[in-house]
């Protein structure tokens, strides 16, 4: 049985793909600007990681994973899992920002960006991730 939508649930159904395509081309412009200045190596990021502790090496690891989920995020099929993705490295930021003792706001509005992202795209997520699963099964 077929549901009809009516004239506002289309509207409501556009405003939200809307808004997860502003988010989308938000998170592409923020992390290729990010994960090009970890990986030029501008002295913020060489003196946040620094901060950290952690090592430079982790600066081009985020960098390169940055870089990666922007790339992820124009493919319209991987949207989804480079959203998520992003998400991931956004909790570990906001984690790590916490213990520092360095609130970021920045971070969690990425983390929130992501997760809204990921959330819009669950459906073509979902299609990439039980298509495999079905062919090898």
């Amino acid at each position: 049985m077929s549901r009809q939508e009516s004239p506002a649930g289309i509207g409501s159904v556009r405003a939200a793909d809307i808004a997860v395509w502003v988010c989308q081309a938000l998170l592409v412009l923020v992390f290729l600007a990010a994960g090009s200045a970890k990986l030029l190596g501008a002295e913020a990021m060489v003196e946040a990681f620094d901060i950290i502790g952690a090592g430079q090496w982790l600066r081009y690891v985020v960098g390169v994973l940055e870089v990666a989920g922007v790339l992820g995020l124009l493919v319209p099929r991987l949207a989804g899992l480079a959203a998520l993705g992003l998400a991931g490295l956004m909790s570990g930021a906001v984690i790590t920002n916490l213990v520092i003792d360095e609130f970021s706001l920045l971070a969690v509005v990425l983390l929130l960006l992501s997760a809204t992202v990921a959330w819009g795209r669950r459906d073509r997520t979902r299609a990439l991730l039980v298509r495999p699963a079905a062919i090898a099964g």
